[in-house]
């Protein structure tokens, strides 16, 4: 490891160290300007970290730690369109999706004119869609970031849908398709493929079935039938016409590709209007991210507070609590853009990573996870901190109920920090009228520790431009943390072997043998046979 490097790193574990018995409450108790010093806003976005078990020198410690590992380089080469995504060759440049009259360049080629000209057709087309007398719904035909990131913003954008209702297939699960086509109309449904090869074979085994589905009304189905893909002569050859097919391009990552013609779901739910103010609210980010200075930089400063949670905490876990019901699917978009960026062993330079990496992230709304895992969150024997995500105002949504939601959610980051004291146990019990033998028998029970660590984002209202900015903040953050621990964030190896060995199993299924199985396998597949035959 590089000396500077190292040193920063060392830094960090003797401010771990120092803070290790430094309670939450004490931290507050101790500065009272805590929330002034460690919140950050950018118009109208904050980010409350004083409920992170740091301070302001532990902040200190990690920008040292950025500027050793080159945080900013880095970010500035990935906004020039170098090849950052090493392993493959590429560039990373979705940001240049959400900004296309800027002048953008991916390895020293201008590529503006082109985004530009595809935003322009995917538009088009949503409008069409839109106008269209004879299209009630729409079904979204992809895996991975081809169904996650459309999903997940159609959802939380759907006070703002006037078009067409839009649906989303994904699992190769025949249950998955059979459900969502099993209420609609193939005479008045379009069907939209994603998938940047037309090769997927969990998105084209549900396009088979869908384009079968449209089939059985007797009609031509190329009015009813669209594709996101570069594979345009496969698209043609499944009876897509050229000019429903839209492309995107390599320097595009599938979990980053939301911006691209990936959106057209989007763009067909809410409008072309919105889908541009959702792009502008992304390039907001990026702009902020690009000149904010590095303590002010909302993206680097939760990238940094990552760090100091999964390698000086020693957090293996972390919970994305979205107190705001249309961001439901929001922790499982996270998932893939954080697990599969930064879930890596290796550097970039193929060497093993010198500290952990990505910890597992999930999550679920308040406030129904307060009455499921919040439990362990409280009193659990592991440490896990929580992203919480909130509305200042609803939308769409009773006034009233938006109180209760906001006092859960603050109520919930309290009682991680700060926890209940046995005293305060006891007297709470004492002021009840619990009697002493009482008392004594549940004080251990209803003591909460606390000291556990939170982020808050706080936000206006979740509207067009609002998610485009959550989207990309987490983007960058998760750029942030992969700078830091010297990994690619942009391949996902980890994917294809799994791929590979299905492959390999789909002729052992049909024929019902096979070579050179392992035992389990066999074992399985013999079992399965049985079951088949009973």
């Amino acid at each position: 490891m590089i000396p500077a490097i190292q040193a920063a790193w060392a830094t960090l574990e003797d401010h771990g160290r120092r803070l290790e018995g430094r309670h939450l409450r004490d931290l507050f108790a101790n500065d009272p300007d805590r929330f002034q010093s460690l919140s950050v806003a950018q118009d109208g976005l904050l980010i409350d970290a004083s409920k992170e078990k740091l301070d302001q020198a532990a902040i200190e410690a990690l920008i040292d730690l950025a500027l050793a590992t080159n945080v900013e380089a880095k970010r500035d080469a990935l906004f020039a369109g170098d090849a950052f995504n090493s392993t493959e060759g590429r560039a990373a440049l979705h940001m240049a999706l959400r900004a296309p009259d800027k002048n953008w360049s991916a390895h020293n080629q201008p590529v503006s004119a082109d985004i530009k000209e595809t935003l322009s057709r995917v538009l088009a087309f949503a409008d069409q869609v839109r106008n269209r007398d004879d299209i009630d719904d729409v079904v979204s035909i992809g895996i991975g970031g081809s169904d996650l990131g459309p999903a997940m913003a159609t959802l939380a954008l759907s006070p703002y849908a006037d078009g067409p209702n839009v649906h989303f297939v994904s699992n190769v699960d025949g249950a998955d398709v059979a459900d969502t086509l099993a209420t609609l109309n193939p005479e008045r449904s379009l069907i939209i493929v994603q998938s940047k090869t037309f090769t997927t074979v969990e998105t084209m085994t549900n396009a088979a079935t869908a384009k079968a589905w449209l089939a059985k009304t007797g009609r031509p189905v190329s009015d009813r039938l669209a594709a996101v893909s570069t594979n345009v002569s496969a698209a043609q050859d499944f009876g897509i016409d050229a000019e429903n097919v839209f492309g995107f391009w390599d320097w595009v990552g599938g979990r980053y590709s939301i911006w691209s013609a990936i959106g057209l779901p989007v763009a067909i739910a809410i409008g072309p209007d919105h889908f541009r103010a959702f792009l502008a609210g992304a390039a907001v980010m990026d702009d902020h991210f690009q000149t904010a200075g590095t303590r002010q930089n909302l993206p680097i400063l939760m990238g940094l507070i990552s760090i100091w949670r999964r390698n000086i905490l020693g957090c293996s876990s972390v919970c994305v609590a979205p107190y705001d019901q249309r961001l439901r699917r929001f922790p499982a978009y996270l998932q893939q853009l954080t697990m599969e960026s930064n879930g890596k062993r290796v550097t970039a330079d193929g060497q093993p990573a010198h500290h952990a990496t990505c910890p597992v992230v999930w999550g679920e709304p308040g406030t129904n996870a307060q009455h499921s895992f919040f439990q362990l969150l409280h009193q659990g024997t592991d440490i896990i901190p929580v992203d919480f995500l909130i509305a200042a105002q609803p939308t769409n949504a009773d006034e009233g109920h938006h109180h209760i939601l906001l006092a859960n959610a603050l109520a919930q980051s309290q009682a991680l920090a700060f926890g209940l004291t046995e005293q305060e146990a006891r007297a709470q019990m004492a002021g009840a009228g619990v009697s002493s033998e009482d008392i004594d028998h549940l004080a251990a029970h209803r003591t909460f520790p606390g000291d556990r660590p939170s982020t808050t984002l706080l936000y206006k209202q979740l509207d067009p431009e609002t998610l485009g900015r959550l989207i990309a903040l987490y983007e960058h953050k998760t750029f942030v943390e992969a700078a830091v621990w010297g990994i690619n964030p942009f391949d996902q190896w980890g994917v294809e072997l799994g791929k590979a060995l299905a492959t390999k199993l789909l002729p052992v299924l049909a024929e019902g043998s096979g070579e050179s199985l392992d035992a389990s396998t066999a074992g399985l597949l013999a079992h399965r046979k049985h079951l088949l035959n009973r």
